[in-house]
């Protein structure tokens, strides 16, 4: 399959001189972001503006997906890092922030998946900041729902769970399972009606828009109310072609169709990740 070039809409320059700052803030806590290890386009607008997706429980992936350029795991993960919420918790009060987004790779190595590990970090996060929210975007747990009843135990103020794509093409996502997320994002809204349930699809791995709309109104079927839409980008020429290049104004219409569907906050654009601008989904 030949790989499209890139259209005008979709080349934003990264300046590695804003980020100077933030990094070396990080590398002084030894902390991850999944904004440099998924090479998001958006990292110098964020980490100018003192903005970070934390990375916990290491930086290798026990998963091999194939659009995902998160480190993948050759030899057994290290175990958790015991002090890295408390590391965590002072990055985030130093950078100032209200909100607090923390994801991690997938962890099947371990036997609940890292649930414990993001209920030390939300509690850590708590105590140095009792006044932030805190957003939760969690792997599937390999559908173990002790592990879910556990995150959700730590009161994150959003639970997200990203379906990344159409279930025709869910063979991207080795290892992941579309019902099997779904039923997490059907059962952590059964548990904790009052925690909202987020979630978020790339667009341009080649799916249809028929199966777009269909995932959408499953999303809302199981209670979501967040929801992110962005245009897929190979990080490089080793994962998954993009297959299709969607302009802007289609992403607007997604929006419009997803909120008449009754979505809460819906953020859409060929620029938009998981953790852009995520305290815009509690306004």
């Amino acid at each position: 399959m030949r790989i499209q070039r890139k259209p005008e809409w979709l080349r934003k320059k990264i300046n590695l001189g804003e980020q100077t700052p933030i990094r070396n803030l990080l590398s002084e806590l030894e902390l991850n972001t999944v904004c440099q290890q998924a090479l998001c386009p958006n990292i110098s607008e964020c980490f100018s503006s003192g903005v970070v997706t934390f990375l916990i429980l290491g930086r290798d992936c026990t998963r091999q997906c194939s659009f995902c350029n998160v480190d993948k795991a050759i030899q057994p993960p290290l175990p958790p890092d015991l002090e890295e919420p408390y590391r965590i918790a002072e990055a985030s009060a130093r950078l100032g922030l209200s909100h607090v987004v923390i994801t991690s790779p997938t962890r099947d190595d371990l036997a609940d998946g890292g649930a414990a590990h993001y209920a030390a970090t939300a509690a850590a996060i708590y105590e140095r900041l009792p006044d932030a929210s805190t957003e939760l975007l969690i792997p599937d747990f390999s559908g173990k729902a002790d592990s879910l009843k556990l995150v959700l135990s730590s009161n994150p103020t959003i639970l997200a769970h990203n379906i990344e794509t159409v279930p025709r093409l869910y063979a991207v996502r080795k290892g992941a399972d579309y019902k099997r997320s779904i039923n997490l994002l059907e059962q952590s809204a059964l548990t904790e009606p009052a925690i909202p349930t987020k979630s978020g699809l790339m667009l341009g791995l080649g799916e249809k828009i028929e199966e777009v709309y269909d995932v959408l109104k499953e999303l809302r079927g199981v209670g979501c109310s967040f929801l992110s839409l962005g245009q897929y980008l190979a990080p490089s020429h080793r994962h998954h072609p993009v297959v299709r290049y969607y302009h802007p104004d289609f992403f607007v219409k997604l929006r419009l169709y997803a909120l008449d569907l009754g979505f809460r906050h819906v953020e859409s654009g060929p620029y938009i990740r998981s953790s852009y601008h995520a305290e815009k989904y509690l306004d």
